[in-house]
């Protein structure tokens, strides 16, 4: 009987590890906004969704590092849901206040602009599975905004 139930389970992991998950990427991390305190930046993640029906979205989580330390980390809490066997367009608000950007002095002093390295995770609810987080990454440079952006 012990011998079944192991089959069973088995049976179960390899369906389950073998289903189509949604994919997501990031395509974007740009300059958005200024404010008196702070720096906003929004990065945009494309996700498909392999599904005939549309699946929750739990929560983004995100980490923004420069030179190898966290600048900014935080949370979208309920961003809404992906579309039914389509791609959704997420877009993940990071601000980032000023007094950081004062602290990053030596990067910013070289050529006006941050090297970032973001990492994100998806966290979506998907039937029979359950919570399953999407890990993403990525590394580039954000240009940092200009006397003429503030009156732009």
């Amino acid at each position: 009987m012990a011998g079944l139930i192991d089959k069973a389970k088995e049976f179960v992991a390899e369906k389950v590890a073998n289903m189509p998950k949604p994919e997501a990427s990031v395509t974007d991390v740009d300059f958005k906004d200024l404010s008196r305190d702070s720096a906003e930046y929004l990065a945009k993640v494309t996700v498909s969704n392999p599904y005939s029906h549309s699946i929750p979205i739990c929560e983004i989580s995100y980490t923004l590092k420069s030179d190898g330390r966290v600048i900014v980390s935080g949370t979208v809490p309920d961003p809404g849901s992906l579309k039914a066997s389509d791609s959704t367009l997420l877009e993940v608000g990071v601000k980032v206040p000023h007094s950081i950007l004062l602290s990053l002095v030596k990067d910013i002093g070289r050529d006006w602009d941050i090297d970032y390295e973001l990492d994100i995770g998806l966290t979506i609810d998907l039937p029979v599975v359950g919570n399953f987080t999407i890990p993403l990454s990525t590394k580039g440079e954000i240009k940092l905004p200009t006397i003429s952006d503030f009156f732009a």
